[in-house]
């Protein structure tokens, strides 16, 4: 198991946002966790990425505790986080967004081997390095947040919320790359309003609700379950 989610509770002040949560990422796979909005999804995000302390439970990577690691060392190790509402830095330009990400690398070469596989991926961003973050697109800003995701060279991507505020067309051309980003090597776990988006993107879900999973399954049999569909598909 690449990620092990072990019984971790989250609280934020003296309300419990995430309890007794358990599950797991394989390598290579996409995993998803669906619910509502205030369910725990992005709690769980930022725990595994350092930026919430578990209340209790366990957190590991690759059989690496990390619960108790900082985030810029959960960085090193492999994980990177893509947060909700991207988080650029309007002012710099794309590129030095995308350097941002390399912040903790050292290796001049892979860096630049980076800046290409990203280009490759959103060859708008390639067109646009000197331009600033703020005046891109929703859509590009969104490519950018993950671009500069992957030039930490991550082997888990923690993406939260990736179609938000995108248009069903732009929405759509993310959820291929991140597609052809997980065929290339980088597990995901992802967070997604859009549950039938998520679901037929993923191989394997979870459905929180109030802070706990009451949920989980192949992708597939998911989409096809009814208490799922009536919830979260809108059937």
């Amino acid at each position: 198991m690449m990620l092990s989610v072990k019984n971790i509770t989250v609280n934020h002040g003296k309300v419990a946002a995430v309890r007794d949560v358990s599950f797991g990422v394989e390598e290579g796979e996409i995993v998803t966790l669906i619910g509502a909005n205030g369910a725990g999804k992005s709690t769980i995000l930022k725990t595994i990425s350092g930026l919430n302390k578990t209340a209790s439970g366990e957190i590991y990577f690759k059989g690496k505790r990390i619960d108790r690691l900082l985030t810029q060392d959960i960085v090193k190790i492999g994980v990177s986080h893509v947060p909700e509402g991207r988080k650029l830095f309007p002012s710099m330009t794309v590129m030095e967004n995308l350097e941002m990400g390399a912040y903790l690398r050292s290796s001049t070469k892979d860096v630049e081997e980076d800046f290409t596989r990203v280009f490759k991926y959103f060859p708008v961003l390639g067109d646009r390095r000197k331009q600033r973050a703020g005046s891109l697109s929703g859509g590009e800003q969104q490519m950018l947040a993950i671009g500069r995701s992957l030039m930490a060279r991550p082997r888990l991507m923690l993406l939260d919320e990736p179609s938000i505020g995108l248009s069903p067309l732009m929405s759509q051309t993310i959820a291929k790359i991140i597609g052809v980003i997980n065929q290339e090597g980088v597990s995901i776990l992802l967070v997604e309003q859009n549950a039938k988006l998520a679901l037929k993107l993923a191989h394997r879900g979870y459905v929180l609700e109030t802070g706990r999973i009451v949920l989980g399954g192949a992708a597939d049999e998911l989409l096809q379950d009814d208490a799922v569909k009536s919830a979260y598909l809108g059937v």
